[in-house]
């Protein structure tokens, strides 16, 4: 048997399992996940100790970015301004060498993908890829069940909140629709479109607006 192969086994032999001990999310929405560090932590030790090591040698990066624009709640301004926003979604398929003392080695693979906001989606990404690469190489097992045929997310409850409600416009007030009713007409024109994918506007205000000159 081969030196790398004996080391995997080793490792295998001493780590017996990580616990799911990161709350990700909030609410109903949140789940029980393996933090990076502890990974990173338990396997580094027994990998070290095994004459192990594990370096970054390919990625590649796929990148998407979506931008809308929505109303801002929080202005003090009526009528409410519109905000921009954006949504930055990076997958990446990653190789790394698992490295041997003895100069043996063996190439595997990972795949991850991170959603942020701004700058941090590719961070995400590869921590995903490089986390679940050495977890599922030496076949560690996480929290109390691991096996995505007894514990799927597809069987879950959804959160308690109906869909309803949380998909419902609110209704324009009568504030706002006295300040649309005072602007320019060539002013009011584009933002119409804008206000009725927002908000639930009367239709005979909604004719008034649209009747403006």
């Amino acid at each position: 048997m081969s030196d790398l192969a004996k080391a995997i086994l080793c490792v295998m032999k001493e780590v017996k399992g990580i616990d799911k001990t990161l709350t990700v999310g909030t609410g109903n929405s949140s789940y029980k996940g393996v933090p990076d560090q502890e990974v990173k932590k338990i396997l580094g030790e027994s990998m070290a100790k095994n004459g192990l090591c594990v370096l970054p040698i390919e990625i590649d990066e796929q990148t998407q970015i979506d931008r809308w624009e929505e109303v801002d709640t929080y202005s003090k301004e009526i009528p409410k301004p519109m905000k921009q926003k954006q949504s930055v979604f990076t997958k990446v398929k990653t190789k790394y060498l698992l490295l041997h003392e003895s100069g043996e080695s063996q190439v595997i693979v990972g795949y991850g993908h991170g959603v942020d906001s701004q700058d941090k989606g590719a961070g995400k990404a590869t921590t995903y890829a490089l986390k679940y690469a050495m977890l599922y190489s030496f076949f560690v097992p996480t929290g109390k069940i691991d096996d995505t045929d007894t514990d799927h997310s597809d069987s879950k409850e959804i959160a308690s909140r109906p869909l309803e409600k949380v998909a419902q416009k609110p209704l324009l007030t009568d504030v706002q629709f006295d300040s649309l009713m005072k602007m320019d007409a060539l002013a009011l024109m584009p933002l119409i479109p804008k206000y009725e994918e927002k908000f639930i506007i009367k239709p005979d205000w909604l004719t008034k607006l649209k009747a403006k000159k």
